[in-house]
């Protein structure tokens, strides 16, 4: 059979891919996109929106018991976890089944199955063989291998987005931000949870002062946080599952219904046979230049997870380089991502954000910068939720002011950091926002005191 040519092959179907596929086709390209998993990404159906209705339960408990006791009595609130995946399941659902419709709607053909390269810009995905003159790679990413015995016996986010029911014991594998939101939740549904974490600190990548905070606050929760313990190994036992770890205090042992792995995850383009296609990759994914373009098959362009830059693996930042491969592809290599102001949230409770350097990076770029640390615990707006684990860390330049870095715990740190990114991204200075009038009162008309 021969192969069917298109103008643009697209694998995956996340926020990358259908910026790019959607902007190709309406400029009247012929395009095909390939996922083996039901279209929609990660985010939209296995990570950042069927996760948050589970945070928003989580929440919305917790919210009461920081209340009791200040006109507010939560009696026997409690998380139904069938009644919450039902309602999780009414936003996942339809996603797949509406994408099919919407590729059809635009003319765009959608394959499922594994992708594989036989050729610079030819692919083989089941029976089909696909030709192109251009080739987009947004596979997102996996789980990454621990290479620890018993390693089977993990489940990973995907498998604890799909529950029907909760078990009793929890072990969660690493400390980031899977295994903190989803242990947050967890422990506030009624299980017994254990974190296990090989590093001194968590939350990698945001700021640990605030993050030591989350660490007690989850404590506090129950949480049974061990930092500075790798595990060994997992074996199945007669009654659940045995977590060998080991730490500076020596071996221990933990026993779990269930162990999940959410200790990070790395581009998925192992099988893909990049060689195949003479397609380069580095540790992290597809080695692009400045405008995402394979640097060793030039007609070949990587995004999102799947690409090796210095953007976060965040979905924002997916769609951001989705558009701008699109617009390379269509006009030329004349776009080039920009990554200033990007916002970073771990959904843990209370949320923690970043946005801008941290103090580690400012100084490393030889900045002169003051630092405005805040324990805003005491400040109205969170006393009047019962919050008592809050805070915020601003960085400004000194002598012009510029906003460096803004990284905030606490009540709406979610929703607040985002006022913070438009400052960065767009330069504005401590001063500005000190001048900004804001609707008072609420978590926003404190920035003036935070910076």
């Amino acid at each position: 059979m021969p192969a069917k040519s298109y103008d643009l092959i697209v694998i995956g179907t996340g926020s990358a891919a259908f910026a790019t596929a959607s902007r190709c086709r309406s400029a009247g390209w012929s395009v095909a996109v390939i996922d083996s998993r039901p279209f929609g990404g990660t985010c939209a159906l296995r990570g950042c929106d069927p996760k948050k209705v589970l945070v928003a339960a989580a929440e919305a408990l917790q919210w009461g018991h920081r209340m009791n006791g200040r006109g507010v009595h939560p009696g026997d609130a409690r998380i139904d976890w069938g009644e919450l995946m039902a309602f999780k399941r009414t936003f996942t659902k339809p996603v797949p089944k509406s994408n099919e419709e919407w590729l059809a709607d635009v003319g765009i053909d959608g394959f499922h199955d594994r992708a594989r390269f036989v050729g610079p810009t030819a692919v083989r995905v089941g029976n089909d063989d696909l030709e192109a003159k251009r080739v987009v790679i947004a596979s997102g990413a996996v789980p990454a291998t621990l290479a620890i015995p018993g390693e089977e016996h993990l489940i990973n986010s995907d498998d604890f987005l799909e529950l029907d029911a909760l078990p009793e014991r929890i072990v969660f594998v690493g400390g980031g931000y899977i295994s903190m939101e989803f242990a947050n939740v967890s422990v506030r549904a009624g299980a017994r949870v254990s974190v296990l974490h090989r590093g001194p600190r968590l939350l990698v990548g945001f700021d640990p002062d605030l993050a030591d905070k989350v660490a007690q606050a989850a404590r506090a929760s129950g949480i049974d946080l061990r930092l500075e313990t790798r595990v060994e190994g997992i074996s199945r036992t007669a009654t659940g599952l045995t977590v060998e770890a080991s730490s500076p205090a020596g071996s221990q042992t933990f026993e779990a219904d269930l162990v999940v792995h959410g200790a990070g995850r790395v581009a998925e383009i192992d099988d893909l046979d990049l060689a195949a296609a003479e397609i380069e990759r580095g540790k992290r994914g597809i080695l692009v230049n400045q405008y995402l373009q394979s640097t060793s098959n030039s007609a070949v362009y990587a995004a999102g997870d799947a690409a090796e830059t210095v953007g976060q693996p965040l979905t924002p930042v997916a769609a951001l380089e989705g558009r701008v491969v699109a617009a390379n592809l269509l006009n030329g290599n004349k776009a080039r991502p920009d990554y200033t102001g990007t916002p970073s949230v771990a959904f843990t409770l209370p949320p923690i954000a970043a946005v801008g350097l941290g103090e580690e990076e400012a100084r490393k770029q030889g900045l002169e910068f003051k630092v405005n640390t805040q324990d805003t615990s005491q400040w109205y707006s969170s006393r009047r939720v019962g919050e008592a684990c809050s805070a915020s860390k601003v960085l400004v330049e000194e002598g012009t002011g510029r906003l460096l870095g803004a990284h905030l715990l606490g009540p709406s740190a979610d929703e607040l950091i985002n006022l913070f990114a438009l400052a960065i991204r767009h330069g504005l200075t401590a001063e500005n926002l000190k001048d900004a009038i804001f609707a008072y009162p609420t978590h926003a008309s404190d920035v003036g005191y935070m910076v």
